[in-house]
């Protein structure tokens, strides 16, 4: 028996069928009671082929399999015959599945169907499975008001509307997510304008309060000027201070500034002149007779020296990374101590740490000046980071990893900046060469006070040496000058001199020594002097090698006048005064390709050949089996035109173009 509404069993494409009559009253089974869901009115009954949908049935779209109802409903067509009631969410028919007819009940063994949607199907799905499924709008049991009576369909809404309704689309999810972050902005800048006035007043107070503290220190150290210029007789004498932390020590540096006090001595017999120094283990007297040992200079007038606790905090050791901003940071310390011990009016920065100048200039009231050797940094130091190139200031586990070197290079530039800013603070600048002048210009842009004053070099004691060929000890000697530090790239003059030594054994060639004088300033000097020790040793040449450390003059001399090669190989050296006394005590210089060397030093002289020129350790081993296989004439040939195009780094040029600089200052 069929009850009404229940789909017609058959094949696929089956025909529909008109209602059956009642059924007569009697024995048989009772159809279930119609149950209505308040607020839902059923389609008309219609059945449907399986797989296939029956237009004109209306109802809800579906498109998803319907859970069980918690009121014990079956899902849509979970019925023992292929028909079940609707289980609506909130409206579960009543009797449950366990106490309803039969008919209500699923049997165990059907299959459950799946609803999908179907395009193009109004009732918005279809079933599949091998049952038919009853759409949903339709209701088994006796219809009131006739049993063909249609009732009117329920409402629904397109497919697409209700589906966009329940499960967004991806675009809607980005949308929502765009206006979400919009809106957190809009409150971020709504924040950060809430807190532009109060931390504008914040910023200006400060500002404020900084100035009156500088303005204050100033006025202090003003006062304190005025006591230390004015003499016992009641006079006001002009303070000359320089700043050396390293005056003790051998090197070109040091000549600069003894060369210098004596020249403001001569001009200026009735100013005081102060050094700062951070050689605190020795006493000012023994500085003096330091200097007139290693540079043969006498100061006709006492200087008073400074000393200072604080040099540690300069040293390159204490900056294993950031070694220019740390020691130009620790500079800025150090030249605080020096202005809280003595405010001079005229300060000289005559050892590159250009960030003592706006110290000096703005706290202090004084008139500034600097003499530079070398530039802290260089557009050549920019270069070699930007290449990626392994050096003494660039360091190889760097060169390979690209994005280090972008930090890096990133950092030079800052720096670089920061530099020049400070070094404009100066009112007159001198610089000891062509190569330094190039730098200077392009970093700190003060070009009208800009002065290129060549370092002093003793040439006319260096000159007195004769010469002559023959020599007093046999063989040959090579001799390098220049301080222990590792910008003057020691190694590479020993690791040269040992394969000219391997050389050596395939030509015959005379015995052959290596000196090395130069000076040490610290323990990390020291430890360098060792460790090139320690490469000689492992070259097997240490024989053959000797060091000379912190030696006075007359036996510098002496060497020198021995030697028939010089040695240099520090690149871009700023200007090598070691190089010049070389020339000038009759050796035959070979020195590095670049920097003040091969723009101002070794260059033609009358057209003539001064010297040689090199860059790598095959050139410089190379360059000295060529020298010394000269003939003797050719040799004091080149001697003599070296010896000649000296003259204008003597003292007494130096002496002029140094008091025509500062004279500003001093006025």
């Amino acid at each position: 028996m069929r009850t009404q509404g229940a789909p017609a069993a058959g094949g696929e494409g089956a025909a529909r069928r008109a209602p059956a009559p009642a059924p007569a009253p009697g024995p048989g089974p009772r159809l279930a009671p119609e149950r209505r869901i308040p607020g839902v009115t059923a389609a008309p009954g219609v059945t449907s082929a399986p797989g296939k949908s029956t237009r004109g049935a209306q109802g809800p779209p579906i498109g998803l399999n319907r859970p069980r109802a918690r009121g014990g409903g079956l899902p849509v067509g979970e019925g023992a015959e292929g028909g079940a009631p609707v289980s609506i969410a909130g409206h579960a028919p009543q009797p449950n599945s366990r106490s309803g007819p039969a008919h209500w009940r699923r049997d165990p063994c059907a299959p459950r169907r799946t609803l999908v949607s179907s395009p193009g199907d109004p009732i918005g799905w279809k079933a599949v499975g091998s049952y038919c499924q009853q759409p949903i709008g339709t209701q088994d049991g006796p219809r009131g008001g006739g049993e063909n009576t249609p009732r009117p369909p329920l409402p629904q809404e397109p497919i697409e509307k209700s589906n966009s309704e329940a499960l967004p689309e991806v675009g809607g999810r980005g949308k929502m997510a765009a206006a979400k972050g919009g809106w957190c902005l809009c409150e971020l800048l709504r924040f950060f304008y809430s807190l532009f006035l109060p931390g504008l007043t914040v910023c200006g107070t400060l500002c404020v309060c900084l100035f009156v503290i500088l303005w204050g220190i100033r006025l202090l150290l003003q006062k304190k000027k005025e006591s230390v210029s004015t003499s016992k007789n009641g006079k006001k004498q002009t303070v000359v201070a320089f700043f050396h932390p390293y005056c003790n020590a051998g090197g070109g540096g040091e000549r600069v500034l003894w060369c210098a006090l004596r020249a403001l001595q001569k001009k200026y017999p009735e100013a005081v002149y102060v050094v700062y120094t951070g050689d605190v283990d020795v006493s000012g007297q023994q500085i003096l007779e330091g200097a007139f040992q290693r540079f043969n200079i006498k100061l006709t007038h006492p200087v008073k020296f400074v000393f200072l606790r604080k040099r540690y905090l300069v040293e390159d050791s204490l900056y294993p990374h950031f070694t220019l901003l740390g020691q130009s940071l620790g500079s800025i310390f150090l030249g605080w101590e020096a202005l809280m011990q003595c405010v001079p009016d005229v300060y000289i920065d005559s050892m590159g740490y250009a960030f003592t100048l706006p110290l000096f200039k703005y706290l202090g009231g004084c008139h500034v000046g600097s003499y530079v050797h070398y530039p802290t940094i260089s557009t050549d130091m920019l270069s070699v980071v930007k290449n990626q190139n392994v050096g003494f200031n660039n360091a190889a586990f760097i060169t390979r990893n690209p994005f280090l070197s972008k930090l890096k290079l990133i950092y030079y530039y800052l720096f670089a900046f920061i530099y020049g800013l400070v070094g404009s603070c100066s009112d007159v600048v001198m610089v000891n060469s062509s190569w330094t002048l190039n730098h200077i210009l392009s970093l700190w842009k003060v070009g009208n006070c800009t002065n290129i004053v060549y370092p002093p070099c003793d040439v006319q004691t260096f000159l007195d040496i004769p010469l002559r060929e023959k020599k007093t000890t046999p063989g040959h000697l090579l001799v390098s000058v220049g301080q222990f530090r590792p910008e003057k790239n020691h190694p590479l003059q020993i690791k040269a001199f040992a394969k000219l030594l391997n050389k050596k054994v395939a030509e015959p060639l005379p015995s052959l020594k290596l000196v090395l004088i130069g000076g040490c300033r610290n323990q990390d000097d020291e430890l360098r002097v060792n460790q090139l020790r320690r490469l000689s040793e492992d070259l097997g040449i240490q024989e053959d090698v000797e060091f000379k450390i912190n030696i006075p003059f007359d036996e510098l001399k002496h060497y020198l006048s021995e030697a028939t090669i010089g040695l240099h190989t520090m690149w871009n050296e700023h200007f090598g005064i070691g190089v010049v006394e070389c020339m000038a005590a009759g050796t035959i210089i070979l020195a590095h390709n670049s920097g003040g060397p091969k723009l101002d030093i070794v260059i033609p002289h009358q057209r003539e050949i001064t010297g040689f020129l090199a860059e790598s350790e095959e050139d410089y081993a190379e360059t000295m089996v060529h020298i010394l296989s000269m003939s003797e004439e050719k040799r004091l040939q080149i001697r003599s035109n070296a010896r000649a195009s000296v003259s204008r780094f003597s003292d007494q040029e130096f002496e002029l173009a140094f008091l025509s600089s500062v004279e500003n200052l001093l006025k």
